[in-house]
């Protein structure tokens, strides 16, 4: 395993991965300092004095999560478009999650309660409920969030109020659903998986390795990244510290299978469900970006790192059906890829911290994205190669 293997960033660190205790957010949370710009964002052609685009990303708008209490971080830890990409969902450092129109980037409601008041430790991971045709009407604006409380909170997001929690007893640091919708899965700072049951909340499976060391048919570490097969109700994969893909079925309690290589600090596992390739961001200095055969569990090859801008990763995705986009420290920057090529098409540089989380609407070709760096979520939208 690379030098780096169980080490994270500094910011990570500072923000993200406490240790388990609830205490005051002031022996909990590092704040930052930045100088204040006189711009905040400047477009190439233009000085470049802090935030501007390269290429194919064009600008839609920035969104200041700036919180009111000063004492506390501001900074986006995740971010995730519903599914229909109508609404843009963003958890904060201190626990607060808002959610904003991303066609004009207003903020439509704040969820928070008495427990993330409390605690006021980072919101780790957001996905939407899907909503299925029939189901009550009210079912149609919930989603789901995990926390480094442990917590994993089921919100009525247009009314701000939490309908259940779940209180695991671990720092949460990921969760998904599965492809219908009945169940989701969450990982963290332990080596166990969870399964919970949608309807009643009530926990249905716990996946983790043999006792011995002599098979690794599951994690050793802190899990970061869990991810279902839209092809296989069943299947899905996980990552983090300990250098390994594994493949779960969420029916049985070991991994069925696993690759070696990624080192994963936040949610930077993919799949594209066409062409079954996984697709892995590593925080680390080189093979930084990986594309895998899902079906075969072998490495297809690596994404270079851009001549000029390189980064350690937190965050990649697939982009519509024919880019990569990523995110990242070291140099503090997003980067679009072709996925033909394996040329850049577009960076969001200079920003004025590393890039903690991304998303994209997943709509046609030209999907709209969200990054997320220190207090702001830029909204960009890509466009067509001339």
């Amino acid at each position: 395993m690379s030098g780096d293997s169980y080490s994270e960033g500094p910011e990570f660190q500072e923000v993200r991965l406490r240790s388990d205790s609830r205490g005051d957010v002031g022996s909990e949370i590092s704040s930052y300092a930045y100088s204040h710009r006189s711009s905040l964002f400047s477009h190439v052609g233009k000085h470049k004095s802090g935030p501007h685009l390269e290429g194919n990303l064009k600008l839609c708008d920035t969104i200041d999560c700036k919180l009111p209490n000063r004492e506390l971080s501001s900074d986006v830890m995740c971010c995730r478009f519903s599914d229909d990409g109508s609404h843009l969902a963003v958890g904060m450092c201190d626990g607060t999650i808002k959610v904003y129109n991303p066609a004009n980037c207003q903020q439509l409601y704040t969820c928070q309660d008495e427990d993330t008041n409390k605690n006021r430790l980072p919101v780790t991971q957001i996905r939407f409920r899907p909503f299925i045709h029939g189901e009550k009407i009210e079912y149609s604006h919930i989603l789901i969030a995990s926390y480094a409380s442990g917590h994993v909170k089921f919100w009525h997001y247009t009314s701000g109020k939490c309908l259940q929690t779940i209180d695991e007893v671990r720092q949460t640091l990921a969760l998904t659903i599965n492809p219908e919708g009945t169940h989701i899965v969450t990982a963290g700072a332990e080596p166990q998986i969870h399964m919970y049951d949608m309807e009643t909340k009530q926990k249905i499976n716990t996946m983790e390795p043999s006792d011995g060391h002599d098979i690794m048919d599951g994690h050793r570490f802190r899990v970061f990244a869990v991810q279902y097969n839209p092809n296989h109700p069943h299947v899905f994969i996980s990552g983090g510290w300990d250098d390994t893909v594994q493949y779960w079925d969420d029916r049985k309690v070991h991994s069925i299978k696993k690759f070696i290589g990624p080192h994963l600090c936040g949610d930077a596992l993919d799949i594209d469900p066409v062409h079954n390739h996984i697709l892995t961001g590593s925080w680390r200095k080189l093979q930084v970006l990986q594309i895998w055969d899902f079906a075969m569990a072998v490495k297809i090859k690596d994404v270079p790192q851009d001549a000029l801008n390189h980064s350690q990763l937190y965050c990649a995705q697939w982009l519509g059906k024919d880019s990569i986009i990523c995110g990242g420290t070291e140099q503090n920057m997003a980067r679009t890829i072709d996925r033909g090529t394996l040329n850049t098409t577009g960076q969001l540089v200079d920003l004025p911290q590393g890039v903690y989380c991304i998303d994209n609407d997943r709509n046609g070709s030209f999907p709209r994205v969200a990054v997320g760096s220190n207090r702001y979520v830029y909204v960009l939208k890509t466009e067509k190669k001339t």
